[in-house]
């Protein structure tokens, strides 16, 4: 289970690999709303959170190969961040990506240095040629949602959230695999209410 100190503790890992992103006040007084600008983040979105904080705890507890690397399977963001991650800690990357995958998230993931597998029309069929390729290869296998690491990582955005605002009782987020709900529920438990 996640907790807040597992959201600390990610803080800490990533401060300085990631940007803190602004909070912008776009209400009124009478009707106070602030949006977190993660699209400022690194890669455009929050993932390089997690995808650092899964690296770099994997290498302090000497679970990364730096001549393997690591490997992750995606639809293009998540690929994008940990191909982002892993050139900037200096090693490999292998990204698992669908055909259909857009062409301009392919070309990004290359061009952050990462080796581009297409397998397959559906992510599913990309997940499962990533997670053989890691139990074959030795390769860290860096989820695109799941996972203690990758979920505290990216609860780090409501430690940011409730830092810039303590006033702030509601966080509302999009959810697509939950990542990021986990583990801002485990940030923000008994400071703010979220709503996925």
């Amino acid at each position: 289970m996640i907790t807040r100190d597992d959201v600390l503790t990610a803080g800490n890992r990533i401060r300085g690999r990631v940007r803190r992103t602004p909070l912008v006040q776009v209400g009124t007084p009478d009707r106070p709303l602030w949006l977190k600008c993660e699209f400022l983040q690194h890669t455009g979105c929050f993932k390089p959170r997690g995808s650092f904080n899964r690296v770099l705890s994997a290498r302090d507890r000497g679970d990364l190969d730096p001549a393997i690397g690591v490997v992750a399977a995606s639809g293009g963001n998540a690929g994008l961040s940990t191909a982002y991650a892993a050139a900037a800690v200096g090693v490999p990357a292998s990204v698992f990506v669908p055909e259909t995958a857009p062409a301009v998230k392919v070309s990004r993931i290359e061009s952050y240095g990462a080796k581009v597998h297409l397998v397959g029309r559906e992510y599913a069929e990309a997940y499962e040629a990533a997670v053989a390729f890691a139990e074959q290869s030795g390769a860290l296998f860096c989820h695109a949602h799941d996972g203690l690491e990758i979920s505290a990582g990216a609860g780090t955005i409501a430690e940011e959230i409730l830092s810039d605002e303590p006033a702030i009782d509601t966080i509302l987020l999009a959810v697509g695999g939950g990542g990021m709900l986990a583990g801002t529920l485990a940030s923000a438990a008994g400071r703010a209410r979220v709503v996925a």
